[in-house]
């Protein structure tokens, strides 16, 4: 009943805005205020923006490009280019403040010229009790977090998102590669592929839930606490593809996966 009555709250949030502009990364929750924007306002007054960067994975990114178009939602791709600002790239406490802002600023450009009214990010209600700089970025230039106005949390955006049959409802939580770095690491191209093809080939193991913590020549691979059993299974093939990819050593995280674990120093 809860859920039917914040689902009324969160319709009636949407169909104020009468125009928005998406921030859509294909995750679990940009993916269904895509979809409940979408219904209560119709494709003409829904633009969805994928933003392309060397800080996302492609398979991220084709993700979201296919779901736009099997569902014939009007998409627009754009390159954003935060890795060439050293304020980001330097890898500061606030790193999220630059991409966000940076990432923003495109975006808001595109409502111009669209003449959409708002534009939303899919922030949910659990995200208010984690470090997130971006916030600031967000609060600045005006952007909107519906799903965080009207309470909505993680669990369950995933049960309405299971039962309006969206394909992300039980999709592993995704956040951008950047977070994989110890603040005060220098974020470049090179590292940020190197992450990647990591957690591409644990994924193509079977592994869902998952990250590859940056230590330098150190991998330090956080897994859910039921696929630590497995992951000694393939040990001899992750050391072998890690060590190919550049890691002198690799190790398990016996504290295994969870968010934010780069703020446990904060």
């Amino acid at each position: 009943m809860k859920q039917e009555s914040t689902l009324k709250k969160l319709n009636k949030y949407l169909s104020s805005l009468k125009s928005v502009l998406i921030a859509f990364s294909g995750g679990v929750d940009s993916t269904f205020l895509l979809f409940s924007s979408l219904k209560v306002l119709g494709k003409k007054n829904v633009l969805a923006v994928i933003a392309k960067s060397e800080t996302y994975p492609e398979h991220e990114f084709r993700f979201a490009q296919s779901f736009c178009e099997k569902n014939k939602i009007r998409y627009k791709v754009i390159k954003t280019k935060e890795l060439k600002n050293k304020n980001f790239s330097s890898n500061p406490k606030n790193r999220c403040y630059y991409c966000k802002s940076e990432l923003f600023s495109k975006l808001i450009e595109i409502a111009k010229e669209e003449s959409i009214d708002h534009i939303c990010d899919g922030s949910n209600h659990d995200d208010l009790s984690d470090f997130r700089p971006g916030t600031k970025a967000k609060k600045e230039l005006g952007i909107l977090s519906p799903l965080q106005e009207v309470g909505l949390k993680k669990a369950v955006i995933r049960k309405l998102s299971k039962k309006l049959k969206l394909p992300t409802w039980n999709k592993p939580s995704f956040a951008c590669l950047s977070s994989r770095f110890p603040y005060g690491s220098k974020i470049t191209d090179k590292k940020l592929r190197q992450i990647d093809k990591a957690e591409a080939y644990l994924r193509k193991l079977g592994f869902r839930q998952l990250r590859v913590r940056h230590h330098g020549d150190i991998a330090r691979i956080e897994l859910e606490q039921e696929s630590m059993t497995k992951a000694l299974k393939f040990k001899k093939q992750i050391l072998k593809k890690l060590k190919t990819l550049g890691y002198t050593y690799v190790t398990l995280d016996l504290l295994g996966y969870r968010t934010g674990a780069m703020n446990e120093v904060l």
